[in-house]
């Protein structure tokens, strides 16, 4: 047990390298963890030559996201041998999953902590550095409430919030739901307070975050929805937009939808994997709906909101899958006109329904059907991005463009990316931007 008196003050000068794989909610996790440790009198470094403590907050939806992480920490022996006294860690769902087993392959590994775990990080890292030991922590019951420091974030004016952990729906390959646990929902209140303390220090667009963000409620007393959530934030002065992700096909309502539809503050864009258009293998994938029931729904968003935008994902190679199959997932792209899609070969997970299938597209097949999507979908992006050339669209400025510093960037309310001249002094603002050049990815414009 750590002297709590000792722990309160240990405030020396130390520093952190903080590398993050994987989606939004691993980015907030990282977020959050790095306020604790700011608070708890740490500094940020860039370079792990540079750092007390390196931490990888890790992925393991895919293999590849794993064999990175890995190959990080096997780079990292030769520095441990040198610098004894700094300390490596593995957080996040890598950490959830292999648990132990990092300790052996990979002995200079001194920090093993888990999904639930990262709030009682400086405590952990207090205890290796008192006694020197391999420090495990992936309680599989511990409850995640962490308060948020909302100064210690990347961007003053966006910011995700996490409004429930875990997920029920055991797709046949998806690891989360044994990474992650099961579905808990935050109370409206409190995701309230969050918002309203982070619109209080200058936010200005909250994405709201969730592993199955649609069934919002569920474990909460009342009947409580998303939508309700949306309905009370959408009340809050000086917030100016509000997104949600991600979402599932089987648990998005029309009455949701709806919802977004009536409200000022709730963009039009919807995050909405498909995985597969062929029924057959969305069965296999225990996704709970049709191609079709897919293609109704998203009718029905852009039937009440014309100028919405859709994001998808899928998985090519699935155990099973025949040219047949790929060509129904071409067909719902085509049909779908995607904004832009994340594509993924599939790769087994140990511990999934899916693991027990015969892994049997050979490799060379996936590789084809992967390029095939990602050239349709470069071509549908371009396509429908030129549509908004001479339009006049509304951007909130998030700051210095990554390919051009010498310009400004900020996405539109349906998340197009917007490249343009304009000043400093407009980061944070809202402007309206007349496109007059796009590519696949980005869109050009004046104000």
């Amino acid at each position: 047990m750590i002297n709590l008196v000792d722990y309160k003050n240990e405030r020396q000068y130390k520093t952190v390298f903080f590398e993050t794989f994987g989606c939004q909610m691993n980015k907030l996790d990282a977020e959050l963890s790095l306020g604790l440790l700011q608070e708890d009198g740490y500094s940020i470094v860039d370079k792990v030559e540079e750092a007390d403590v390196i931490l990888y907050n890790t992925c393991s939806v895919r293999q590849h996201a794993e064999d990175k992480v890995y190959s990080h920490l096997g780079a990292l022996r030769t520095l441990k041998k040198k610098h004894p006294d700094v300390i490596i860690g593995v957080l996040g769902c890598m950490a959830q999953k292999d648990a132990q087993s990092i300790f052996k392959r990979m002995p200079h590994v001194d920090l093993v902590c888990g999904t639930r775990m990262f709030t009682r990080l400086p405590e952990l890292l207090l205890k290796i550095r008192n006694h020197g030991n391999h420090v495990l922590a992936v309680d599989e019951d511990e409850i995640v409430d962490v308060k948020r420091i909302a100064a210690y974030r990347p961007n003053v004016y966006q910011a995700f919030v996490t409004v429930m952990r875990g997920c029920d729906n055991y797709c046949s390959y998806c690891i989360v739901p044994y990474v992650r646990g099961r579905e808990v929902s935050r109370t409206i209140a409190d995701v309230e307070r969050e918002v309203l303390e982070l619109v209080s220090n200058g936010c200005r667009e909250i994405t709201l975050l969730g592993q199955n963000i649609n069934s919002y409620g569920k474990s909460l007393p009342g009947n409580i929805t998303l939508g309700d959530l949306l309905i009370e934030l959408n009340g809050i002065e000086k917030l100016e937009r509000l997104r949600f992700v991600t979402s599932h096909p089987k648990d998005m309502s029309r009455d949701l939808i709806r919802t977004m539809s009536q409200l000022d503050k709730a963009c039009e864009y919807l995050h909405m994997p498909a995985q597969s258009g062929s029924d057959r293998i969305l069965k296999k994938m225990h996704r709970g709906y049709t191609a079709g029931y897919y293609r109704e729904l998203i009718q029905y968003a852009r039937d009440l909101m014309p100028t919405i935008k859709v994001a998808g994902d899928f998985i090519v190679g699935f155990p099973g899958e025949t040219e047949e199959d790929f060509q129904e997932t071409v067909c719902l792209m085509e049909d779908i006109r995607f904004q832009n899609s994340f594509i993924f070969k599939y790769s087994t997970r140990t511990g999934t329904k899916a693991a027990e299938l015969t892994d049997d597209v050979p490799d060379e097949i996936k590789k084809k059907r992967n390029t095939t999507l990602l050239d349709l979908q470069k071509k549908i992006s371009l396509e429908e991005n030129k549509k908004l050339i001479g339009r006049k669209l509304q951007v909130l400025v998030e700051g210095a463009s990554k390919s051009d510093p010498n310009k400004l960037s900020g996405r539109t309310r349906q998340n197009n990316i917007v490249v343009f001249k304009g000043q400093p002094a407009l980061v944070g603002t809202l402007v309206d931007i007349t496109i007059n050049e796009a590519t696949d990815l980005t869109l050009f414009g004046t104000i």
